[in-house]
């Protein structure tokens, strides 16, 4: 059944369109990733008649007019969405920004951004009448899949690298899933994921296939603009690694230009780590053309050296005309301390980074300093809570004796006050 909303399936390379179909993945005519197209006339004569402030879902669903979904009904699902904005001024005030907020989307059910194309994956995949879901992931992707599709009853085969982080891969096992750990690199995890999804008719969660993944990761700019009353920030930080992220964020604030809830359109930070940054180098040398790289980051969610979404990401990048910025995993360990101490943020390694990229790009001059911002935390820190220990440091430890907690408060220089 065709959804009213939907006009169809624009493809991001040749621009043909195709009809939106729960099983739409590549173009048909050259292979191209799609993007779905809306009625704007319909989503504002919807909004119009219920009113955003009228709703009472906290959830994304709440945006329905936007999403390609005819209705969720009373399918099980987790509480996606929703997440809190900071208006972070102790933070703002250390990195030298007038303005900053925090969008923690580690609130989300199992903790990222990614349950938010989890959860319209587990509806497109009940449209399709498929009882399995299967994807490849760096670890985020994959334990929102997991959760969110066993709240649904359906079945999940997740394949992602070996070097994913344990508390990612214990949430898979937690949530039921088949797990795969593959001992390569996300390039090869991906392909011998889509070689087995081809095999055995696997509804296919991957974002370089899927066009309505970024329909669901887009609610969080609806979210941010309505948080803000329809007022828009000067800048919105992200982190990118295959480039879905990205390009759902522009496309949620595009979307709702397009509909005429907002005057006026955001500027993008685009964030990538210094040991791979394909998508980056790319927007910097103002070209299409990417170049595969490395995955040479502690932050594993974002270690995509051969990104699957390049064409949205950098056309993300050049439409808002935004600037990017490439952060050490120095600097991405400093901006997850500056966080938690600052904003009481608890953010992974990749949740942090746009953060991070934030502060280089006031640094460089890239960005205003009386500008406002809003930085996208991607993830919790419960991740990867290594690298959360390699970021705080270790604390003290004393035997039970006053005069040795004296001992190390002096060694340490903590003051009492």
């Amino acid at each position: 059944m065709a959804l009213r909303n939907v006009t169809g399936a624009k493809c991001t390379l040749c621009g043909k369109v195709s009809p939106a179909t729960p099983e739409t993945t590549t173009c048909p005519h050259c292979g191209g990733i799609l993007d779905i197209e809306y009625d704007y006339d319909y989503i504002r004569a919807g909004v119009a008649k219920t009113p955003l402030s009228q709703r009472r879902d906290p959830t994304m669903w709440r945006y329905m007019e936007f999403l390609p979904v005819e209705g969720v009904g009373d399918r099980p699902r987790l509480r996606v969405g929703g997440s809190p904005l900071y208006r972070a001024d102790a933070l703002g005030k250390a990195l030298g920004v007038r303005t900053l907020w925090i969008k923690d989307d580690g609130q989300n059910p199992t903790a990222s951004l990614k349950d938010r194309a989890s959860a319209m994956a587990v509806v497109k995949a009940q449209e399709a009448g498929k009882a399995v879901i299967a994807c490849s992931s760096t670890g985020n992707a994959a334990s929102s899949l997991a959760g969110n599709a066993a709240a649904a009853g359906l079945s999940t085969f997740i394949f992602v690298p070996s070097r994913a982080p344990k508390g990612k891969v214990a949430q898979l096992m937690m949530f039921g899933a088949t797990v795969i750990l593959v001992e390569g690199s996300y390039e090869d995890t991906f392909r011998v994921s889509a070689q087995a999804i081809d095999r055995w008719g696997w509804y296919n969660r991957n974002a370089a296939i899927n066009p309505y993944l970024m329909e669901g990761k887009k609610t969080v700019s609806l979210e941010i603009a309505e948080q803000l009353g329809f007022n828009m920030p000067d800048w919105v930080a992200v982190s990118v690694g295959d480039g879905c992220t990205i390009g759902g964020v522009w496309k949620g604030f595009r979307d709702l230009y397009s509909a005429g809830l907002i005057d006026r359109l955001p500027r993008i930070i685009s964030v990538q780590a210094s040991g791979c940054c394909p998508i980056n180098t790319a927007a910097a040398a103002g070209t299409m053309e990417w170049v595969p790289q490395a995955e040479d980051t502690l932050a594993d969610s974002i270690a995509v050296g051969v990104p699957r979404n390049p064409v949205k990401a950098l056309n993300a990048i050049r439409e808002s005309n935004g600037v990017v910025v490439n952060v050490s995993d120095e600097e991405i360990l400093a901006a997850m301390r500056l966080l938690g101490a600052t904003s009481g943020v608890f953010a992974e390694p990749a949740g942090a980074t746009g953060t991070a990229g934030v502060k280089k790009a006031l640094e460089l001059g890239l960005i205003e300093r009386d500008a406002s911002v809003v930085s996208i935390v991607t993830g919790n820190g419960l991740k990867d809570v290594n690298n959360a220990i390699r970021a705080a440091g270790e604390p003290m430890r004393i035997p039970p004796d006053m005069d040795a907690l004296l001992e190390a408060f002096a060694a340490g220089g903590v003051n009492l006050r």
